[in-house]
């Protein structure tokens, strides 16, 4: 029998199959007995993760992998892995060996050029869809807003959520494509290419959340037609953006992420920039939504934007 201290030598990146320790000598029970003892985690179909912290979605997503290799993470799982928001995360798969339902798992048919698919070395070589793959695997599946919410992510700096298991910490992460570069992967795409086309053209490389992209939409879905990251003049001259602007009406509008300013200088701030905002000479006023009433309550969001306006039903911008 094996001393159950080299468990650790035959797992792979983090990941242990009882078999692979039968194989190096072990015995079962030996084996099951130091993996109580000494604290991994059971995944599914038989895989283990090493003692420490929780396992991630990325450890989740490559148990699956180290059980059926020719499945390739794409999708929501493949965007969540590249840090790219989403109003969603799911456990997605592009099968490679010839598409079968797999219990518990969303597997979609399709193929993948040899340029499309990446080891990715920062979640232990999660093999994934590349960005502009992933993204046009969204716009081609839908739903439209989430696709949106993942592409405008993706088009911009954006501060994200890194690693797992309780050690994420939170980066300001580089844009990772082009609006060019995402309409070229959906050429020749013969299923929802001319629909995902058409809702990249929906795209703003400006927004700066989920939740200005979906009150976005909201919008334009009510036929409201605001600019976008407009720029103003604050008192004293100094230049100021607000999320969204309808110019004529001197009416801002200001979203609010989930964020909470857990800092007195962060909060102080957040108050004079609403101030600086109001006393703009284009602002006749700001309204401000937070994003649980972009997401949960849009219809009562939209209704304040059209008295704010002055317009019912007809469209303003």
């Amino acid at each position: 029998m094996r001393d159950s201290g080299r468990l650790q030598e035959i797992a792979r990146d983090g990941l242990l199959v009882p078999a692979w320790a039968v194989d190096a000598g072990w015995s079962r029970a030996s084996v099951f007995r130091a993996l109580k003892t000494e604290g991994w985690a059971r995944l599914g179909g038989g895989v283990w993760a090493q003692p420490g912290a929780p396992p991630d979605f990325a450890i989740r997503l490559r148990a699956v992998q180290l059980l059926t290799p020719e499945l390739v993470a794409s999708h929501r799982a493949a965007a969540w892995a590249w840090g790219i928001e989403l109003l969603a995360v799911e456990a997605e798969f592009t099968d490679l060996g010839g598409w079968r339902r797999r219990s518990g798992l969303r597997v979609h048919r399709g193929v993948l050029g040899a340029g499309e698919v990446v080891e990715m070395r920062g979640h232990g070589g999660l093999r994934a869809t590349t960005v502009d793959r992933t993204l046009a695997d969204l716009l081609v599946s839908g739903p439209r807003d989430e696709a949106l919410v993942a592409v405008e992510s993706a088009l911009t700096y954006r501060t994200v959520t890194v690693g797992g298991g309780g050690g994420g910490r939170r980066v300001r992460r580089a844009p990772l494509t082009r609006v060019g570069a995402l309409a070229s992967a959906l050429d020749g795409r013969p299923h929802g290419g001319v629909r995902g086309r058409a809702w990249l053209t929906l795209a703003d490389p400006a927004s700066g959340s989920p939740a200005e992209t979906v009150a976005r939409l909201r919008m334009y879905d009510a036929g409201l037609r605001p600019e976008t990251q407009a720029e103003l003049v604050g008192a004293g001259g100094r230049g100021l953006r607000c999320d969204f602007l309808f110019r004529a009406e001197g009416v801002a509008v200001e979203i609010e992420g989930y964020a909470y300013h857990g800092r007195r200088e962060d909060h102080r701030r957040d108050v004079g920039r609403f101030n600086d905002l109001q006393q703009c000479a284009e602002v006749r006023i700001v309204l401000r939504f937070t994003a649980e009433e972009v997401f949960h309550s849009p219809a009562t969001m939209i209704a304040t934007i059209r008295r704010a306006l002055g317009v019912s039903g007809r469209q303003a911008g």
